[in-house]
C-alpha cells in the first residue's frame, strides 16, 4: 500500500472518541464496517487527511477501494497496529474465521488466529515488515481459528505508511484449503505409487499403459519404457507354459469390468528374465463425473511366498510328519479319486493295508528314537515299490497302506506285495546295529471286495490280520471267510467284557518241580475262561483279543489277586510253594502294578516271597528309568521276578546284570528238541551257565519226556514243568510219585 500511494501524507488531529465513533468504518468504532475509517496515528489518536491537502483524491481513492474489498466476498482484509490489535476487519473476515467485526476489533490479531507451530515464523514476518517498512513475498499459512478451525490461507501483507512510517500492517487473504486437500491428496497418491510395495500400473480408456511404479519393475522386471504403450492384452501375465493365453480370458475381464467395475484373480505372470510366478491382480474401472470410463488401473502382486507358504501348510495338514507320507486324509481323497476314476473308466485298483511284524520291540529294546528311523526308511523303501501313480500313507504308529492305481488284476497286486515284504526284509542299520523286520500285508481289490472306501479299507485290514495269524511275514488277499473270523473276533470281544463283568474265568495251576528231588516247589497260574457255549478256552483263544481291546490289564489285576488268595490258602495247608503269575507288558509297565501287588498281598496275607511275578523280555529289555523304578520296588518288597521264555527275545546280557531277578524259565522251544537238535543241547548249558555265573535260578518249561528230564539233571537245571510231571488242574497234587 505504502507503493500503492507513495504521495499520500496522513496528518494527526485531535479527535474525541465521540468524533471517532461518528466517522463510519472506523476501527474500533460503531459505524458501517463498510466504510474505512480515517487510520490511526501512532500515538493511538485518530488521524484524517487535512481537508486542503492534494491527498484527498487519493483518500477517497482508498476509501473507494477499501469499500470494494470489504464487498468482495473471496478476499478477507484486516489489518493490525504495532501492537497487533486488529484494527480492521471485512465481511469476508468474519465470514472465513467466524469471527464478527464487533468481536475481533480491538483484540490482539493471535488471540483470534493461531499459525500452529509456524507461529514464531509468522511473527518475525511480521515483525519484518515493522522493522524493514517493506511487503514480504505472499505466501500459504496453516491456521487455526479460536473455534478450533483449521485453514489453509494464502496471505499477502504489506505496510501502510505515513510520513514513512509504517502505521498499520494490511493482510489479504484467500481461503485455499480445498485446493491445499486436493494438492495433498494428488502428492499423498503420488506417494502411494511410488512406494507402494504392489506393482501399480495406470491405462488409458483404451487400456494402453500411461504409467508404471517402482515396485511394478521391481516385481517383473520391466522399465516403464518397456511398458508404456503396451496394451493390457499385452502384459506379461495369464499365459501358459506354451505362452498362449486361456481362451476368452480377457473377454472375461473386459465384460466384469464394463459390468461391475472391477475384476481380480490369481494369474500366471512371467518375469523379463522368463521365470515364471504367481500374481494376484485387480482391476479398476476408474469414470468421470458422467460416468465415462477414462482411465483404469491395475495392482498386481507377487504371491510367491504366500503361495509356497499355503503349500507348507497343506503339505503339513496332508502328510506325516515323521515321514513325509501322505497321512490318512489325504490318501482318504486319493482313494474317493480312485472310485471316481473306476465308476467312469471301470479301472481296477487295490489297496494294500501292511503291518510290520513286533515292531513295538523295535522301540522297546532300541528307544523311540532308533523306531523312528525304522519308519523312515521304511516309508524310503516302500517309496521305490510303487509307481509315481500310486500313493503311500502311514495310517499312525507301524501301519501303513498303499493305493495300487489302474492295475490290471490281482497278479499285479501280488507282485507289488512280494516287492514290499523284501523291501522291508533288507537288513537296516539303525545306531550301529542292525535290524530285520517282516511285514503282514492285507489286500483288497476294487471293485471285487468293495465298491466304496469305507468297505475296501476294512477288508484290506481284515486280510492283513490274517497274515499275521498264520506266521506273519506273508500277505493275504481278501476272502468272505475272513470277513466272517473278524466278525467272529468281534463278538468274542464283547462277550469277553461280559465274561469279565460276569466272573467267567478260572485259575488252573501247574505244578514246578525241582530237577534233582521231584518236590514240588510251586505252581504257575494259568487262566482258563469258561465259555458258556464253547467250554473251556484256553489262554491263546481270548488273551489276544483282551490285549487288543484293553482288557488285560484288569484281567491281570484279577488273576494276581486270586492266586496270591489260593496260595495263601494251600499255603495255610502245609504246602510250602510259590505262586507264579505272568504279567503282560501292558500289566508290568502300568502305572498302578505295584499298588495292585501291595493290594493282593494285603488281602490275601501271602508273604511277599511266596509270589513269583514272570515278565517277559522285551519288558525287562526296556531299560529306562520308570522299569528300574518298578523292579526296584518290587524286589525291595520280597517278590521275586523271573524272565519268562527266556531264549526268544532279544535280552542282553547288561541287562540281565542290571536287574536283581530271581529266575530265568527256558522256553519250552529248546526243551523239546534237545534230543534231535544239537544246537538246541549246546544253546541249554550255556544258558544255564550264563544263569549260575549271574545267581540265577533256572526253570525249564515243557518236559515231556524222561530223556528230555535226564538232560536237565546232567546240566544243573534247578527246576521243570511239562506234561511228563504234570498239567495244570485247579488242584494240583503237591506230592507226587518220584520219578526214577
Amino acid at each position: 500500500m505504502c507503493d500503492a500511494f507513495p504521495s499520500i501524507r496522513i496528518f494527526p488531529v485531535n479527535d474525541s472518541k465521540q468524533d471517532q465513533a461518528s466517522q463510519p468504518g472506523m476501527p474500533g468504532g460503531d459505524g458501517d464496517p463498510g466504510r474505512p475509517a480515517p487510520f490511526a496515528g501512532s500515538e493511538g489518536q485518530a488521524g484524517v487527511f487535512h481537508s486542503d491537502s492534494p491527498g484527498r483524491e487519493a483518500l477517497d481513492w482508498l476509501y473507494r477501494f477499501v469499500t470494494a474489498i470489504e464487498l468482495a466476498p473471496a478476499v478477507a482484509v484486516h489489518s493490525v497496529d504495532v501492537r497487533g490489535i486488529v484494527r480492521f476487519w471485512n465481511h469476508a473476515c468474519a465470514q472465513l474465521f467466524g469471527i464478527p467485526a464487533s468481536h475481533a476489533l480491538g483484540r490482539p490479531f493471535n488471540q483470534l488466529v493461531s499459525h500452529l507451530e509456524r507461529q514464531a515464523e509468522f511473527d518475525a514476518t511480521i515483525a519484518g515488515i515493522w522493522r524493514d517498512g517493506s511487503a514480504p513475498a505472499p505466501r500459504d499459512w496453516q491456521v487455526e481459528t479460536a473455534a478450533g478451525r483449521r485453514l489453509w490461507l494464502h496471505s499477502n501483507h504489506f505496510p501502510v505508511k505515513r510520513e514513512g512510517a509504517t502505521q498499520q500492517v494490511f493482510c489479504m487473504e484467500v481461503d485455499i484449503t480445498g485446493r491445499k486437500q486436493v494438492e495433498d491428496n494428488l502428492v499423498s497418491a503420488a506417494r502411494v505409487f511410488e512406494n507402494a510395495h504392489e506393482g501399480m500400473i495406470l491405462m488409458d480408456a483404451e487400456y494402453r499403459v500411461q504409467s508404471v511404479n517402482p515396485a511394478f519393475t521391481a516385481i517383473t522386471g520391466y522399465a516403464a519404457v518397456d511398458i508404456v504403450g503396451a496394451t493390457l492384452a499385452s502384459l506379461p501375465w495369464g499365459e501358459d507354459k506354451s505362452g498362449l493365453h486361456e481362451t476368452g480370458f480377457y473377454e472375461s475381464i473386459w465384460s466384469q469390468l464394463d459390468g461391475i467395475d472391477h475384476w481380480q484373480g490369481e494369474v500366471a505372470a512371467r518375469r523379463k528374465s522368463g521365470e515364471r510366478y504367481p500374481a494376484w491382480v485387480a482391476l479398476t474401472t476408474i469414470r468421470d463425473p458422467r460416468g465415462e470410463a477414462v482411465s483404469y488401473m491395475a495392482m498386481l502382486s507377487d504371491i510367491s511366498e504366500r503361495k509356497r507358504a499355503e503349500d507348507r501348510v497343506r503339505h503339513q495338514a496332508e502328510h506325516d510328519p515323521l515321514t513325509g507320507l501322505p497321512n490318512r486324509a489325504l490318501f482318504l481323497d486319493r482313494m474317493h479319486h480312485a472310485l471316481a476314476t473306476w465308476r467312469r473308466q471301470r479301472d481296477n485298483f487295490a489297496v494294500l493295508f501292511l503291518d510290520l511284524d513286533r515292531f513295538k520291540a523295535v522301540n522297546d529294546n532300541n528307544g523311540h528314537q532308533a523306531g523312528d528311523a525304522v519308519l523312515r526308511e521304511v516309508a524310503a523303501r516302500l517309496r521305490g515299490c510303487v509307481r509315481r501313480v500310486d500313493t503311500i500313507s502311514r495310517l499312525g504308529g507301524d501301519e501303513f497302506v498303499i493305493l495300487l492305481a489302474d492295475i490290471g488284476g490281482a497278479d499285479q497286486a501280488a507282485h507289488v506285495a512280494n516287492a514290499v515284504m523284501q523291501a522291508v526284509a533288507r537288513p537296516i542299520e539303525v545306531g550301529g546295529s542292525h535290524l530285520k523286520l517282516s511285514a503282514s500285508i492285507g489286500v483288497a481289490i476294487c471293485p471285487t471286495d468293495g465298491a466304496d472306501v469305507d468297505t475296501l479299507m476294512h477288508h484290506a485290514d481284515v486280510a492283513m490280520y490274517h497274515a499275521k495269524e498264520n506266521g506273519r511275514d506273508s500277505f493275504r488277499f481278501f476272502s468272505p471267510e475272513m470277513n466272517a473270523r473278524v466278525r467272529e473276533r468281534g463278538v468274542l470281544e464283547e462277550r469277553l467284557r461280559l465274561a469279565f463283568e460276569r466272573g467267567e474265568f478260572l485259575l488252573e495251576y501247574q505244578p514246578e518241580l525241582a530237577v534233582g528231588s521231584g518236590r514240588v516247589t510251586g505252581v504257575e497260574a494259568l487262566i482258563r475262561w469258561r465259555h458258556p457255549e464253547r467250554g473251556l478256552l484256553l489262554p491263546q483263544d481270548f488273551l489276544p483279543v483282551a490285549e487288543e481291546c484293553g482288557l488285560i490289564v484288569p484281567i491281570g489285576d484279577w488273576v494276581l489277586r486270586e492266586a496270591c488268595r489260593q496260595a495263601r490258602a494251600w499255603r495255610d495247608e502245609g504246602h510250602d510253594i510259590t505262586v507264579a503269575v505272568n504279567l503282560s507288558e501292558a500289566q508290568f509297565l502300568h502305572g498302578g502294578l505295584l499298588d495292585t501287588v501291595d493290594a493282593a498281598l494285603q488281602q490275601s496275607g501271602l508273604a511277599p516271597a511266596g509270589l513269583d511275578l514272570e515278565i517277559t523280555e522285551g519288558a525287562i529289555m526296556r531299560g529306562d528309568a520308570a522299569l528300574d523304578a518298578i523292579v526296584d520296588a518290587l524286589r525291595s518288597r520280597g517278590v521275586q521276578l523271573t524272565i519268562d521264555r527266556f531264549g526268544t527275545g532279544l535280552s542282553s546280557l547288561s541287562s540281565l546284570r542290571r536287574y536283581p531277578l530271581s529266575k530265568l524259565k527256558i522256553d519250552r522251544s529248546f526243551v523239546s528238541d534237545i534230543e534231535h537238535d544239537p544246537l538246541d543241547a549246546a544253546l541249554i548249558p550255556a544258558i544255564i551257565a550264563m544263569a549260575r555265573s549271574l545267581r540265577l535260578g533256572v526253570v525249564a518249561e515243557g518236559v515231556e519226556t524222561a530223556e528230555q528230564l535226564r538232560f536237565l539233571q546232567q546240566h544243573g537245571c534247578d527246576h521243570y514243568q511239562g506234561f511228563f510231571a504234570a498239567g495244570a488242574s485247579s488242584r494240583p497234587d503237591f506230592n507226587p510219585v518220584p520219578v526214577s
